[in-house]
């Protein structure tokens, strides 16, 4: 479909719009990949709240609704810059917003109530009422020209609430444009008969992109405190909240202590995301407090171009987030995604994407049983193969997120 361009000729103001509201690795470098791929361009940065997140590397959010109302009638196109959106309820994307005390307190106090009352109260809490609320179309929007998603996922959408699913298989099909990270997604849409296109993740594109900023903040600060304590190099290790029992901690811990023994180096334990449902400090000094064989420290930044920088100079990245790993494939380092206990094999986002996309020979997301037998084999994969993937999957989003902006024009 073709649009004019706004009276002065221009083509409109983009809206960038996503859980970036939030901190975590993945969705703070969305906006950045972005805005970064159409230079020249009005953009607006929008989420579901007004957040202000430059003290991170992030960007400072404007609300959707504000973001629209701020254009004052002149008429905008939106991406979804990326993320696991699909499947992303109102229940789940109200809480994330939350300080940690306070996420804490509600989840406490609703968590085992029935649904439709956890629902009233984050769609109260969220100002909308979307079932989906990180999904948009023009139905909700009218004044949108038009609506696309880059690279998102909904690997658990067909398990979704029934009227969830509807909404977001509905505001898909009347996007312009559709472009998933994982055959997985991919099969649920076009199961409902939603045309979209397999396209990487945005954070394929880091090192391409920002690779010279990522080097400099190597160059500086706490990562290069952590380059100058670990001379024979280190692992960057991290895990989220839900591996913190003492079982799992233990077991981890020898993992890495098997690997530190084997490789000679060290392990660098991080966060890659501090919103509710993430990451936690407590849980990696508890679980460096267990190692016996390998130096480690906790990293304490949070800035997402420290974090990038950490993965960027390691030895190479094991964690449970999906962005760890699409950070050092971009740097083309090797790369294990750990699954939880409680996750059957081959499930999750981290499994789908690299099902689709990982050509090294790396496995996906393994046990923890399996994490030291997984990592030394990553650590033996071809650097040629490595760098070959790397420029590859920054090729395809590239061209993907040119077709994306061209559908839109």
């Amino acid at each position: 479909m073709s649009r004019s361009p706004d009276a002065s000729g221009a083509r409109h103001p983009v809206i960038l719009f996503g859980a970036f509201d939030r901190h975590n690795l993945g969705d703070l470098l969305f906006p950045h990949v972005a805005a970064a791929l159409l230079p020249g361009r009005e953009l607006v940065f929008a989420g579901l709240v007004e957040r202000d997140l430059r003290r991170f590397g992030g960007h400072r959010v404007t609300a959707l609704a504000d973001a629209i109302a701020g254009l004052r009638g002149r008429s905008a196109t939106l991406i979804h810059v990326g993320g696991e959106i699909l499947d992303c309820d109102a229940w789940q994307a109200a809480v994330m917003l939350l300080e940690p005390d306070e996420a804490r307190r509600i989840v406490a106090r609703l968590d085992a109530r029935p649904l439709q009352e956890r629902l009233q109260w984050a769609q109260g809490a969220l100002g909308t009422p979307a079932l989906a609320p990180y999904t948009v179309s023009r139905s909700r929007f009218p004044g949108l020209a038009g609506v696309a998603y880059a690279g998102v996922g909904g690997v658990d959408l067909d398990a979704s609430e029934r009227g969830l699913r509807a909404e977001v298989l509905a505001d898909l099909a009347a996007a312009d444009a559709v472009g998933v990270r994982d055959r997985r997604t991919l099969a649920h849409l076009e199961a409902a008969g939603v045309t979209a296109r397999l396209m990487p993740d945005p954070a394929v594109m880091v090192a391409e992109l920002f690779g010279e900023r990522i080097r400099r903040h190597a160059r500086a600060g706490e990562v290069a405190q952590v380059v100058e304590a670990f001379p024979q190099g280190y692992l960057a290790v991290q895990f989220s909240a839900d591996f913190g029992d003492d079982a799992t901690l233990s077991a981890i811990a020898m993992q890495l202590d098997r690997v530190a023994a084997a490789a000679g180096f060290g392990v660098m334990l991080f966060r890659a995301g501090a919103a509710p449902w993430h990451d936690e400090p407590e849980i990696l000094h508890r679980a460096a407090a267990r190692m016996r064989a390998a130096p480690v420290r906790v990293f304490e930044s949070l800035d997402v171009w420290d974090i990038c920088a950490l993965i960027a100079v390691s030895r190479g990245y094991c964690g449970s987030s999906l962005h760890g790993r699409i950070a050092a494939a971009a740097f083309a380092l090797p790369r294990v995604n750990l699954r939880h206990p409680a996750c059957a094999e081959g499930a999750g986002k981290q499994a789908a994407f690299a099902a689709a996309w990982d050509d090294t020979g790396m496995r996906g997301a393994v046990g923890i049983g399996q994490m030291a037998d997984a990592i030394r084999d990553a650590l033996g994969v071809d650097p040629w193969r490595l760098r070959n993937t790397a420029r590859r999957l920054a090729r395809l989003y590239r061209e993907e997120f040119v077709r994306i902006d061209a559908a839109l024009a």
